[in-house]
């Protein structure tokens, strides 16, 4: 009994050295490698940079005030067209104190020389009745009078000048800001109420209004330092507008920036584009937009993917060309032009080769 209990466990252990040999086996064999393979295909490539920027107008106008004191009257609101020459808002006028002064100053001594020679006039055109003086000498005094009614008359356009900003001689108001240009109110940054100051030699002045003609838009962007020698005034874009899901607009390439600045430790270049805008299409500015410019197309070409290039020696290119089921040599081919995915081959290969896939 013992015997026959020794015998199975001798055959067990046997078994079991046999079935974890053929285990370990199984497990340290190599499943023979399949490599995909690629076609070559003939397709349109083109090779563009992209720019980023907005859409802005061509000429946005700023309307600022030409007297200080506070806003009394807003006539206008953002969105609405404005027409040259249009009453936009009109300026409270709080005298300085100082100006004031002055100009009551020289009004009462105008007054009063005025009035004095008014009287010496008046003599004097008596004299010359009763020919006790001769004409010369009446015309001297008239000029005079005359000369100080004209004095008179500015120290009081001064006055009221100062007072409410305009005059009864002048023609505009000076507190009144009015447009200079046709177009569309972009923005109007003060509200009634508040202080504004003048336009000067020392001071920009405040902003009443800006006006825009929005039926003339460009695109503004940046193009980095490495593209910028690849492209040139008059080239094509097309533009991707976020705003505008699905739609495209054409534009001409008109302005790259002669002068580099440095963003974020790259140098970026401005460039602008007049936009072929659609009549049915209304843009807003300051619209993020991004354009694709064309440096080079060339259409109906034999391509490959980019990814299945191998680069040896800096200027040499080779793929792996399938011989045979699973068998591939080395070739060295020809590459043009790449859009990043897709790449020209220029010779080396056919349309019907295969290479494989890396």
């Amino acid at each position: 009994m013992k015997r026959i209990f020794r015998i199975i466990i001798l055959i067990l252990l046997v078994a079991s050295f046999f079935y974890m040999s053929y285990f370990l086996y199984s497990k340290s064999k190599q499943p023979d490698v399949v490599y995909d393979t690629d076609s070559i295909f003939v397709t349109t490539i083109i090779r563009k940079t992209v720019a980023t920027g907005s859409i802005i107008p061509r000429k946005e106008v700023e309307i600022k005030s030409q007297v200080s004191g506070v806003v009394d009257k807003i006539y206008v609101e953002a969105g609405q067209l404005a027409r040259k020459n249009q009453l936009l808002a009109k300026i409270r006028i709080i005298p300085n104190s100082v100006s004031l002064n002055n100009a009551q100053t020289q009004l009462r001594s105008a007054r009063i020389n005025y009035n004095n020679t008014k009287i010496e006039k008046e003599r004097q055109e008596q004299l010359y009745k009763d020919q006790i003086i001769s004409e010369v000498e009446y015309n001297q005094f008239k000029l005079d009078f005359e000369l100080r009614e004209e004095a008179l008359a500015a120290a009081e356009s001064n006055l009221q000048l100062v007072r409410e900003g305009a005059s009864k001689k002048a023609g505009t108001a000076t507190n009144e800001v009015r447009a200079t240009v046709d177009g569309m109110i972009l923005d109007v940054p003060i509200r009634e109420g508040s202080y504004v100051i003048e336009s000067n030699t020392f001071n920009e002045g405040t902003t009443i209004v800006s006006i825009a003609n929005m039926q003339a838009m460009i695109f503004e962007g940046k193009v980095d330092e490495s593209e910028v020698g690849k492209i040139k005034e008059g080239m094509p874009l097309k533009l991707i507008i976020g705003a505008l899901e699905g739609e495209s607009f054409d534009a001409t390439l008109e302005y790259i920036s002669p002068k580099g600045v440095e963003e974020e430790g790259a140098i970026q270049f401005e460039v602008k584009a007049a936009i072929d805008i659609q009549k049915e299409v209304f843009l807003r500015a300051g619209y993020s937009a991004n354009a694709d410019i064309v440096l080079e197309k060339k259409d109906s070409v034999l391509s490959i993917n980019e990814r299945n290039l191998i680069f040896e020696d800096e200027d040499k290119v080779f793929v792996e060309v399938m011989t045979g089921p699973q068998q591939f040599e080395k070739r060295e081919i020809e590459t043009g032009i790449s859009d990043g995915i897709n790449i020209e081959v220029v010779s080396g290969l056919t349309k019907n080769d295969r290479v494989k896939k890396l």
